[in-house]
Order: C-alpha cells, then sequence, then structure tokens
C-alpha cells in the first residue's frame, strides 16, 4: 500500500486528511497517512499561544495569532463545503468572527471526520530526500528526543507560509532605545498603551495591529509604508507616513519630510517561504504572490510530481482554497486525475506567469 506524509497539521494539512477520510468514508481505498507536526496541538497558525521565539523544547514557535484577533474575511467566504458555521455552532453567528470561534470550527470539522488518528504531534521534520522513487523523511520526537526515518511515496507540504517573519533593517535600528518587534511575536494591544507607536507595512496586519493598538490605548500610531498608503479614514491618531528612511535615537525620519518620536516598533513586514527541511531539488522558491512557479496547478512540484505544495499563493479565501487544493492533491494520488505530460505540464505554468 502506498504511503503519504503530510507535514503540517494546520488548516491545509487538516483538509488533505479530510479529504482522504472522505474518500474512505465513500468506500474507497486510501494509502496509508502520517501528518507530522511540531506543535503540541493541531490548528496550525489558528492554535494559539502566548509563547514567542521558542517552545518549552527549543523549536521556534510556529504560531503568530495575537489575543484579540477576528476574521478579516467574512465567513462566508471560509466556509467548508461539506461543513457549515451553522451545522458546528447550532446558530447564526455574525460574519467577522473572532479567533476562537474560527479554531473551534476547524478542529471540529477534523473531530468529526476523526482525522487525528494520523497525527504525530510535537514531532518536527528535519529532513527529506528523495531517491529511487521513494521519499525519506526523518523526524525529531521532541518529548522523547528521538530521530528516526521513515519511507513514502507521496509527501504533501502543508506547513504554510505565515511563521517565519521577514525583518528588514533600517539605518538607527541598532541604537533604538524602545522595543522592536515583528506581528509575529505580537499577542496583545493592551501592552502599548500609552505608547507612540510606529508601525512598519501596508497590508493586512498593519491596517488590524494599528486599529487594534488604537483602540486599547496606543497614544499614537504611525504606519511607514513603502509603495502606496492604505488610504483608510483613519481615527486622528492613526496617520500613514512613507518610507522610514532612518532612526535617530528614538526618533523616526520618513523620505516624506514627517518625524516622530515612538516608544516601539512593530514590523508588519511580510513572512519568507521557508522549507530547511527539504533537500534543495525539492524545495519550493517563491515569494507571496498568486501564482508560484514550479507549480503546476498552484500544488503538484513541476519537477517531483509526487511531492505537492498546499496553500503556498497568497490568500483571502483560505479555508475553501485549501479544501479544493486538498481535493485535487487527493486525486492526483488515487489516479482519479491523470497528470498530461511534462511539456503540457511547462505550458500551463508558463500560462499562469505574471
Amino acid at each position: 500500500m502506498p504511503r503519504i506524509a503530510v507535514i503540517g497539521a494546520g488548516p491545509s494539512g487538516l483538509s488533505t486528511l479530510i479529504s482522504f477520510r472522505q474518500a474512505e468514508i465513500e468506500g474507497m481505498q486510501i494509502p496509508e497517512i502520517v501528518c507530522y507536526d511540531k506543535q503540541e496541538d493541531w490548528g496550525g497558525l489558528w492554535n494559539f499561544s502566548w509563547r514567542t521565539g521558542t517552545d518549552l523544547y527549543g523549536d521556534t514557535v510556529h504560531n503568530g495569532m495575537y489575543q484579540h484577533l477576528w476574521s478579516n474575511g467574512p465567513k462566508e467566504c471560509l466556509e467548508f463545503g461539506n461543513y457549515t458555521f451553522d451545522e458546528h455552532l447550532g446558530k447564526p453567528i455574525p460574519s467577522f468572527p473572532p479567533r476562537p470561534i474560527l479554531y473551534d470550527y476547524l478542529t471540529g470539522r477534523a473531530a468529526k471526520y476523526d482525522v487525528k488518528k494520523y497525527i504525530k504531534l510535537n514531532t518536527r521534520v528535519e529532513q527529506v530526500t528523495y531517491e529511487n522513487e521513494k521519499f525519506y523523511v526523518t523526524v525529531w520526537n521532541k518529548p522523547e528526543k528521538h530521530v528516526s526515518t521513515e519511507e513514502f511515496d507521496f509527501v504533501v507540504v502543508a506547513t504554510g507560509h505565515f511563521s517565519v517573519p521577514f525583518i528588514p533593517e533600517y539605518p538607527g535600528m541598532e541604537s533604538f532605545p524602545g522595543r522592536i518587534l515583528h506581528s509575529h511575536d505580537f499577542r496583545n494591544a493592551e501592552e502599548f498603551s500609552g505608547q507612540d507607536l510606529l508601525v512598519l507595512g501596508s497590508s493586512y496586519s498593519a491596517e488590524d495591529i494599528s486599529l487594534q493598538c488604537y483602540k486599547y490605548g496606543a497614544n499614537s500610531v504611525s504606519i511607514g509604508y513603502r509603495n502606496k498608503p492604505m488610504g483608510f479614514k483613519w481615527p486622528p491618531t492613526v496617520k500613514e507616513f512613507f518610507y522610514l528612511d532612518r532612526l535617530e535615537g528614538s526618533t523616526a525620519y520618513f523620505r516624506d519630510g514627517h518625524n516622530q518620536k515612538v516608544d516601539a516598533i512593530i514590523l508588519c513586514t511580510g513572512y519568507l517561504h521557508y522549507f530547511p527541511f527539504l533537500e534543495d531539488k525539492l524545495k519550493l522558491k517563491t515569494t507571496n504572490r498568486m501564482n508560484c512557479s514550479d507549480l503546476y496547478k498552484g500544488v503538484v512540484w513541476q519537477n517531483n510530481p509526487r511531492l505537492f505544495y498546499l496553500g503556498m499563493q497568497d490568500q483571502f479565501y483560505t479555508f475553501s482554497m485549501f479544501d479544493a487544493q486538498a481535493w485535487y492533491v487527493r486525486d492526483v494520488i488515487l489516479d482519479k486525475i491523470i497528470l498530461p505530460s511534462e511539456s503540457e505540464i511547462q505550458k500551463d505554468i508558463e500560462k499562469w506567469k505574471l
């Protein structure tokens, strides 16, 4: 029987497991599946933790959620086709639920489909290699401090790309007297009450964290953007300025001539696609974009169609997109979808390049 390694038990990984479980419920024979996740519980980024930096075992913290996060997309765009919010909660709810509700919904479906039996938690994937038409996956069981290697026929990379921060550097950062943190380590806006903040970035996190800090009592929020401002009708104490030029002590100088004294800096500067466990010939190298090079239909690794990447695109319709990708990957593995020739795959990839 073929064996599949799924790396990550967050939304993408859980969608993969549920897709196979549904096939099994419908009477199909499915391969043996092993899912590895380095966290102590399932849910990926939605598995909130107070920790930043490293976990109990010295491993890097995957989670980047914060205490008062609410969905920035309507639940109607996130809802699973086979498990509605109404079914899960037993009643209708508003369109923008808070973080705990989304986590409960995500893991509630996974529990309904009984997929936890496939998952090995607190198990970090150290290395994935491919030779002689087999993948060799080496993992570290963190509590037992034990390393082992298993053989697989297929690998699904479902680790996401919102866990390794991109941290730029600006002149004067090394002598800034206040706190500098990436949004990945932001946990609660209340700690910045009464402070003058500099938020660097112009996307979802910059918008949300700026407004949260305002709501929880920040004295002022200066948002530094590089390309174009978000341009919202901000509260009076939240303002956007063009391009941080440098820091001198606790004063931020912008290229539009403005300067502002700040107590702390929050970097909402995005994340890196980072797969240190994959050997180079298997490694996706891309930035955050809608179309990732070398992925047929956004999921099949062009150079080895036994390797799949889920959720690697810039995202909005997240949960539903993960399901669509997972069902496609499942049907490729089960030979319900036959991939075209290498030349046709290349043509399709070229067609979608931006």
